[in-house]
């Protein structure tokens, strides 16, 4: 190709991706800022320790914001240590509710284990996706209270098929691309909890 040819195709190109950065996926738009607060009924213990477990998350996050593997790992170890002790036994609600948390809990251990063995740091944001695709559904059925989380969404993660994480900020700081985007992506839901 010419010099001609290769500038404007790439100018187009590029623009195409900026702009597809701060489109919203039609079919998945959620009510975001939700103004209710939520409950979260259950025991302080119970609470106190997924605040650990969150705390910890977030600093994994931030470790894949800085691209930062080595953290990562150390940070991904200690988040699956806080879901490992996390009380289930004391939430009160139906064994079938209940089984549904312990499968939870064990599915993000199980794919944290895997963590460090991705060596690249692709496969460790692919599998912080899916941890946090889970630790959503853990936070939404037994909530978190007095915290408000963040679920957002950057459209561009993983060849434009998109992924989530979840924040204890508004402002975004997506783990997915780091520094070379990282403010690329908007927030779908906010979960306030009593």
């Amino acid at each position: 190709m010419n010099f001609k040819v290769c500038v404007p195709v790439g100018l187009a190109m590029l623009l195409t991706s900026l702009l597809a950065c701060h489109q919203q996926a039609p079919e998945e738009k959620e009510a975001v800022n939700a103004s209710v607060a939520l409950q979260a009924p259950y025991s302080q213990v119970f609470y106190d320790s997924l605040t650990n477990t969150m705390l910890a998350y977030y600093e994994l996050t931030d470790a894949l914001v800085q691209a930062d593997s080595s953290r990562a790992n150390t940070l991904a170890a200690a988040v699956k240590g806080h879901i490992d002790s996390l009380p289930v036994s004391l939430l009160q609600m139906d064994s079938s509710h209940l089984a549904e948390i312990t499968g939870i809990t064990g599915s993000i251990s199980a794919e944290l284990a895997g963590f460090e063995g991705e060596t690249g740091l692709e496969g460790k944001r692919s599998s912080f996706q899916m941890v946090s695709d889970m630790l959503f559904d853990l936070v939404k059925n037994t909530g978190l209270k007095g915290d408000t989380i963040y679920h957002q969404f950057c459209p561009m993660a993983f060849d434009d098929k998109g992924a989530y994480w979840l924040s204890n900020k508004a402002a975004i700081q997506n783990p997915y691309f780091g520094h070379k985007m990282l403010t690329c992506g908007e927030t779908r839901d906010t979960l306030i909890y009593k």
